[in-house]
Order: structure tokens, then C-alpha cells, then sequence
């Protein structure tokens, strides 16, 4: 048991001799002790202990030694206020003044912890937690995805003016940040923050009721109230439960030991066992077999099973025809500006974005830093163990604010932070995981290609974010941009997102085209010269393709000319015509003389004075040209039997 002692609530702003004023109540009243936070246990005294390493507690029993084949799972976990934890600290702090030096900024209460008094309305009301540093438990170091770690803590606001609650993380004691803010009153909630790398942090929450220059007290009842926190893999933490690990060889008893990168604890046998090909180890979960999360459309894992990234080449069948696609030309960073912007005050900013679209083995290769200019990949690579404010990502952003506006020697760069930390596919399709792009979103495509859609998703939880920030890359085939062609953000959404979430770009380029097959290219035939032929071969216009199937050579085959054939048929056709022309000529003066010898006749006959004796045979008549010849042979042409036919007919008259 423990005794309940009262006293006043420094500083005291309260007068306890007015009539109706509270008094403090009697102290010495014993009752239960309030369970001790899970991972501490109550040794009999009036503090809890942390749990000793390999034992666990759930806050209300003693420590127990984690079960053979487990390992204590370590964070911090504060859901009960009796005392401030030792890794916590308050603070009051006002610019103005120090009439708030000294007191608590932060005071427990029981189930929550709530903001002091204060020594004016608008001091900031301080309450740090340090972390030494983040590491994941044994079984999990197989998981080199970006999470190390996460803090989540519940909180409420009660305010009637303009109060604002920050949430600031300190990383190696060099500067503060304000990782997220909420203004006014906000119902109870939970927020989250990623830990993305192992490194000392310094949490803070502070806590301002009013932004003006001012010693009153007329908001003395808006506060701040924070019910849980719970940091998970802290170096320096305790466990309230322990997770399955995998175990050692038999020689090395049970204790645990690290699995590989990228297997996953088999539940049979404790034993490491490598995730099937095109899956990753989830961060989460690593025991069984569904922690190995299976890779999107058009991706693939890396070599550690550690995430999925595209390696550039995607294939599509449409109407029974495969596209392939190779975007290995657009595996550089992309970069993009858009705006400017105005703010209320008229300062002008602009929205500067990288992308890292595909390839480089999953590495995530779009960097975006704060106030750095003129410095390049490399220096930033090496200074980015030190550097709070470097951002590596698939796509990040920046704002930016030219040297013009604020009279600035070098422009500035302001709130990097990364759009896209996870590739979740590329795809035709407008949806994937609950992610949507609206066709109306772009112009139309000026070609019959499809779009190819790049999917990707973001760790990092804001207030208006509760799912994450998501983003789509639109690959699109225009033949008219080559190279790395243009990016650009919806007209409707000049910031590139319409609801702060899920950001837009297309990104239209020749390189986004399909690789060339054999049914973009047609064969033109040319004209049969001196017996030679070529067949040529031109690309089907207009052409929407790259690369793929060159056209083929061109072809030169043996042919039989037009010209030949024409004069062998004009050759017979003339002859036939003559000799059909002289057949008939001969025929008909072979016919004019045989009418001339019957008229001949019959006007002989038909003369009184004349008349003709009998003769033995015919004679042929004075003056005629002896045109009629014998001619004896064994085979007679067809003229000769032609002359045998027209004497036959001649003897025949006589």
C-alpha cells in the first residue's frame, strides 16, 4: 500500500482563506498501490523497478524469464502517470520573460499526464522523453526494411482560444523539428511516428494556449492531456511480452539467434528458412510463413527480401498482342517544379519534386534536403548519417523559396519529407490497394498505347493522412518527347495532390513507349529492274515504339520483268495477225478467180455461136497463167494441201 499526499499544484494561483474555497484534503489515507507501467514490477517499495534484461511483466506480477525459444520484445510502454518515468523531464519556457523558469511545465495525473499552469498564457509547456537509440529484436534483423521503430501516443486538447500542441523529435541533440502540430481542441486520438534510423532521439511535446505577447491568465483551463506512450526496439527499454525467436543449432542449446536477411521463423522447427522469390519479409511479423508479403504487379524483390522495386521492365497483353515495356532510360532521377505558389502574405514558393522511378535495385534514389544548395549526390550521401533533414525516398518533396522573394543570397529549401517509401506495383489498371487514379485526371493519351501506372505508398502517418501519403506515376507514350521527355501534375491539383495524400504526376515520353515488335514495321516492294527486285521496310507511322525489333535489311530477289513478257506476247499477237491477214488475202483472190472462170462458163454456154465440142478433158483456157502445179511429195504442207483442195474444186466445175 501506498499513502495519498495533497499538495498544491505549483504555482498556486488559487487563495484558500476566501469563503467557499477549497482546502486541501488530510493526507496519510492509505490504499493499493497503482500498477507499475508494463515492463517495470513493484519490489515492495514505493517505485517501480525495470524488469532485469531476458524477463518481462505486464506492470501487476513479477518479472518472468522469457519461455525458451522467445526473446523479451523491448520499448517503453507508459500508460500509467503516478510519477514522471526517469527518461522523462518537464519544462516551462516563455520568450517574453522568465517568470515561468523553474516550474513544471507537465504534471502527472494518475491515468494521463496534463499540462501545468504555467506563469502566462502564452509560455510553452515542455515535456521530453530521450531515446538513446533503436534496434530491433534478434528475430526481426532479417527485416532491413526502413522501420527501426515507432512512437505512438494518445492525446486530447480542451481549448476555448488558439492553443496549439507540437510535436518535435531532436536526432543526436543537433536541432529540433517539428514533426506534426494540432491546433485547437482535438478530440482524443492516436498518432505515430516512424523511426527511420538508428541514432539518438529527443522527443517533445509542447504546449502554447495563446501566440500573443501577453501576462495574463484568461485560458488557465485549456490544457493538453496525454494518456499513452509507447516506443517500440528502444536500446535502453523494458519488456512486456516476448515474441517468438528463431533457435540455434542444437549444440548452442535454445538461445536465439539472428536469422539471415530476408527469412522468416518457421513455426515447426524455430529454424530461419529464406521467403519464396518475389516476396518480402514483412517489418512487423516474422514468424510463419505469412510474413513473407507477396510483390505487386510488375515487381520484384530484392536480392535480401527486404522490399520490391521495379526493375524497369513490365509486359501487357492487349487485343491478343504482348507489349513490353523498358523504362531503363527513366531510371535516373526525375525532377519537377511546379507553381509558384503565393503565400497569404505574397511570398512565393514553388513545389519542387524528385522521382525515382524504377531500377537501382530497389535503392531509393530521389533525395530531397533542407536549406542546401549547390551540393552534390555524393556530398549529400556522405553527410546524410548526420544530417536530420535528409530525406531518401522513391519520391520525396521540397518547398521552395526563390533568393528573389525574401532577399536571400541562395534560395531555400523547406519541409523535404517523403511522398513514397514502398513500391506497390505498376500496373494498366487505374486501382491497386485501395489507391485510385481518375481518368479525367490527365488529357487524353494523343495514342491507342496504355498508360502503365507506377503505384507507391508512404510509412509516414499525418493528421490528415491517418493511412499514409500515396503517389502514382503515370508512364505515358508520346513519340514526340524523346529522352527523358516531360514531367508534369494534374491542371485541377497544381500542387500535384487535391487532398494532401495521394499525389499525381505523368510523365510522358518516348522512352515510355513499347518496344518494337514485328507488327510496327510493313514491307514496301520495289519496281523488277534489269531482273533484280528490292523489298524495303518502313515503320508503321505514326510510330509508337522504341528499341525491340530493328527494322530488317533490306532485301534484293531475282525477278522476270513486265517488259519481257509484253514484248513475247505483242511478238505472237502480231504474228498471228499477219498470218491471219494473209490467209485471208490469199483465199479471197483465190475465190475472185474461180468466179471469174464460172462466169466464163456459163457465158460460154450460153452463146448460140458458139458451141463447144466434147472434149476428153479439160483444157485450160487461153491466156491464164498456169498457176496450177503438180507437185509430188511425201508430205505436202499446209499451203500445198490448201492448192491440192482449191484445183479439186476447179476439176469439179468442169
Amino acid at each position: 500500500q501506498t499513502q495519498i499526499m495533497y499538495k498544491w499544484i505549483e504555482p498556486k494561483i488559487c487563495r484558500e482563506d476566501l469563503p467557499d474555497a477549497l482546502t486541501l484534503p488530510p493526507s496519510g489515507e492509505r490504499k493499493d498501490c497503482p500498477p507499475c507501467n508494463p515492463g517495470f514490477y513493484n519490489n515492495a517499495s514505493s517505485s517501480c523497478t525495470p524488469c532485469p534484461p531476458g524477463t518481462f511483466s505486464d506492470g501487476t506480477q513479477e518479472c518472468k524469464a522469457c519461455p525458451a525459444g522467445t526473446e523479451p520484445a523491448l520499448g517503453f510502454e507508459y500508460k500509467w502517470w503516478n510519477i514522471l518515468p526517469g527518461n522523462m523531464k518537464t519544462s516551462c519556457f516563455n520568450v517574453g520573460n522568465s517568470k515561468c523558469d523553474g516550474m513544471n511545465g507537465w504534471e502527472v495525473a494518475g491515468d494521463h499526464i496534463q499540462s501545468g499552469a504555467g506563469g502566462s498564457d502564452n509560455d510553452y509547456l515542455i515535456l521530453n522523453l530521450h531515446i538513446p537509440g533503436f534496434k530491433p529484436p534478434t528475430s526481426v534483423t532479417g527485416a532491413t526494411g526502413s522501420e527501426l521503430g515507432r512512437i505512438t501516443f494518445i492525446f486530447e486538447t480542451i481549448c476555448s482560444a488558439d492553443c496549439v500542441l507540437y510535436f518535435m523529435a531532436d536526432v543526436n541533440r543537433k536541432n529540433t523539428n517539428v514533426v506534426e502540430s494540432w491546433e485547437r481542441s482535438k478530440e482524443k486520438q492516436s498518432y505515430t511516428h516512424i523511426i527511420s534510423k538508428n541514432a539518438s532521439f529527443t522527443f517533445t511535446w509542447a504546449f502554447q494556449r495563446i501566440n500573443e505577447g501577453q501576462d495574463s491568465r484568461q485560458f488557465i483551463n485549456d490544457m493538453a492531456k496525454i494518456y499513452s506512450i509507447t516506443v517500440t526496439n528502444a536500446v535502453d527499454g523494458v519488456a512486456s511480452s516476448c515474441r517468438a525467436c528463431a533457435l540455434g543449432s542444437e549444440q548452442s542449446g535454445s538461445s536465439c539467434v539472428p536469422c539471415p536477411t530476408g527469412h522468416y521463423i518457421e513455426k515447426e522447427t524455430s529454424q530461419c528458412k529464406e521467403c519464396p522469390a518475389n516476396t518480402f519479409l514483412s517489418i512487423h511479423q516474422v514468424y510463419g510463413r505469412e510474413a513473407c508479403i507477396p510483390c505487386g504487379p510488375g515487381s520484384k524483390s530484392t536480392k535480401d527480401h527486404s522490399a520490391c522495386f521495379s526493375d524497369c521492365l513490365m509486359s501487357y497483353v492487349k487485343d491478343n498482342q504482348s507489349l513490353n515495356y523498358d523504362f531503363s532510360n527513366l531510371s535516373q532521377v526525375g525532377s519537377l517544379m511546379s507553381g509558384p505558389s503565393f503565400t497569404s502574405r505574397g511570398t512565393k514558393f514553388f513545389h519542387f519534386f524528385n522521382i525515382s522511378l524504377c531500377g537501382n535495385e530497389g535503392k531509393k534514389m530521389a533525395i530531397c534536403t533542407d536549406n542546401i544548395t549547390d551540393v552534390t549526390l555524393k556530398d549529400m550521401v556522405a553527410e546524410s548519417e548526420d544530417f536530420s533533414n535528409f530525406v531518401g525516398a522513391f519520391v520525396c518533396q521540397s518547398t521552395i523559396i526563390p533568393s528573389d522573394s525574401k532577399g536571400f543570397r541562395t534560395a531555400l529549401a523547406l519541409q523535404s519529407n517523403s511522398l513514397a517509401d514502398r513500391f506497390l506495383g505498376a500496373t494498366v489498371e487505374t486501382t491497386l490497394e485501395n489507391i485510385s487514379i481518375k481518368t479525367d485526371m490527365f488529357p487524353p493519351s494523343p495514342s491507342k498505347i496504355p498508360d502503365v501506372h507506377f503505384f507507391y505508398k508512404s510509412s509516414t502517418v499525418t493528421t490528415s493522412c491517418e493511412n499514409g501519403r500515396a503517389t502514382v506515376v503515370t508512364m505515358r507514350c508520346n513519340p514526340n518527347k524523346p529522352d527523358q521527355g516531360e514531367l508534369s501534375v494534374p491542371s485541377s491539383c497544381p500542387a500535384g495532390t487535391c487532398d494532401g495524400c495521394t499525389f499525381y504526376f505523368v510523365w510522358e515520353s518516348a522512352e515510355a513507349c513499347p518496344l518494337c515488335t514485328e507488327q510496327d514495321y510493313h514491307e514496301i516492294e520495289g519496281a523488277c529492274k534489269k531482273g533484280f527486285q528490292e523489298t524495303l521496310y518502313v515503320w508503321n507511322e505514326p510510330k509508337h515504339c522504341i528499341k525491340g525489333v530493328p527494322l530488317p535489311e533490306k532485301r534484293t530477289s531475282t525477278c522476270e520483268t513486265v517488259d519481257f513478257w509484253l514484248k513475247v506476247g505483242a511478238g505472237v499477237g502480231a504474228f498471228t495477225a499477219v498470218l491471219l491477214i494473209a490467209l485471208t488475202c490469199y483465199f479471197w483472190k483465190k475465190n475472185q478467180k474461180l468466179e471469174y472462170k464460172y462466169s466464163k462458163l456459163v457465158m460460154t454456154a450460153n452463146s448460140k455461136e458458139c458451141e463447144l465440142p466434147a472434149a476428153d478433158s479439160c483444157a485450160i483456157m487461153e491466156g491464164e497463167d498456169n498457176e496450177e502445179e503438180i507437185v509430188y511429195s511425201n508430205k505436202q504442207s499446209l499451203l500445198g494441201k490448201l492448192k491440192s483442195l482449191a484445183t479439186k474444186v476447179s476439176s469439179n466445175y468442169y
